[in-house]
């Protein structure tokens, strides 16, 4: 009988790799699923090899059972198929040489082996420098590993406005200070306190410190690159759309809200997030209250021919930010004629890149680290 009750846990667990979770603490189980996919096949695969020892049921608990395993590692398998076409697809968004890191072009966007590795990578030190007036306006500055002036990225966490901080999601920080690039991962005021624009008038702020400090900090200025997460993506869009700085290359947008007009009118499900009281906490009022508000905060109004090249990150199973931000946002930039990419996961959830070794995580860094070489050169 326990046998039976884990799998069919199991099993309920595993049809988050493919629907989207109802709720919120169904949400984060999401995460740990599409991107620890190996610790749920290998419970499974335990269970299973017990059942060689259960006579009554034998039959349902192994269809249970490896339907469960396929379901879990169907990430692994669609990452794959990803893998596949995002090289061609990246050279064709940014032009020939655009995957080439180092020399080397045979880097493979997913590979099946560092699932294996730890969540976690080798952290690299940082200092926390204060950028503004404000005990809000810090920023923890990772310094690029190889020597001499160095582009610099700019890092905006996510929290629906009003929380995280600029520890959140270290990892790729130092990845790509290892890589080469100065990270400056940055705090700013938060909701309900603060509203809109006052989060992207903190990034004029640091825009202004890092080009009056480079010479201590090593940053070539003629190389910057704004990457923001969920709430802070709507932040580094607005920022890089609406007031475009001097030297910025490039905008990476992870599952942010481009449309704050059509967020608004297509909520998520209070059982994951009440997201209309997110963004009236943002922008100090309903849609109805203050239009002209949430048309000012949504970035998507301000693409144009001028707009600096732009990587979209989104899985298809998010429930707290829609896709179809990062949808309207594509074809927006396509009308433009922007060069941009789309990197659809269609297994991930919001956050799904917590584990930079997971399927959504692999292919996510491969990107990231392609644009910012390419749009730098």
């Amino acid at each position: 009988m326990i046998v039976l009750i884990l799998l069919v846990v199991l099993l309920l667990a595993s049809l988050l790799t493919v629907f989207k979770a109802p709720t919120y603490h169904l949400w984060l189980l999401a995460i740990a699923v599409s991107e620890f996919p190996l610790i749920f096949i290998g419970i499974t695969g335990v269970l299973l090899v017990t059942l060689v020892w259960v006579e009554k049921y034998q039959f349902t608990l192994t269809l249970i059972g490896v339907l469960a395993l396929l379901l879990f590692a169907s990430p692994i398998v669609r990452a794959y198929i990803a893998a596949s076409a995002v090289k061609q697809d990246f050279v064709n968004a940014f032009g020939p040489g655009s995957t080439i890191i180092n020399g080397d072009n045979n880097q493979p966007a997913f590979s099946f082996f560092k699932l294996f590795k730890t969540a976690k990578v080798n952290l690299y030190s940082y200092k926390t420098i204060t950028y503004g007036s404000d005990v809000e306006q810090t920023l923890d500055y990772y310094p690029a590993r190889f020597a001499g002036k160095r582009p610099c990225v700019i890092v905006v966490h996510g929290g629906s406005w009003s929380s995280g901080d600029s520890k959140q999601l270290p990892e790729l920080n130092s990845y790509l200070a290892a890589e080469g690039y100065n990270v400056a991962s940055i705090n700013y005021h938060l909701a309900p306190q603060y509203q809109s624009p006052v989060a992207v008038d903190d990034v004029d702020k640091v825009f202004i410190y890092l080009r009056k400090n480079a010479g201590k900090l090593n940053i070539d200025t003629g190389n910057f690159v704004l990457l923001g997460r969920s709430a802070g993506a709507q932040i580094a869009l607005l920022s890089a759309y609406n007031r475009p700085q001097n030297g910025l290359k490039g905008v990476v947008n992870f599952y942010g809200p481009a449309d704050m007009v059509w967020g608004y009118s297509a909520p998520a499900s209070k059982l994951v997030m009440d997201s209309r009281a997110v963004m009236e906490r943002y922008l100090g009022g309903t849609y109805k209250a203050v239009p002209d508000k949430y048309i000012a905060s949504s970035p998507i109004e301000f693409v144009n021919r001028q707009t600096v090249p732009t990587l979209i990150i989104h899985g298809d199973n998010d429930v707290l930010v829609s896709p179809i931000h990062s949808q309207k946002l594509d074809k927006k930039l396509q009308q433009n004629g922007i060069k941009h990419y789309y990197l659809n996961l269609p297994w991930a959830t919001h956050g799904f890149d917590y584990n930079l070794n997971g399927p959504g995580g692999q292919l996510s860094t491969y990107v990231v680290e392609r644009f910012i070489a390419t749009v730098c050169k």
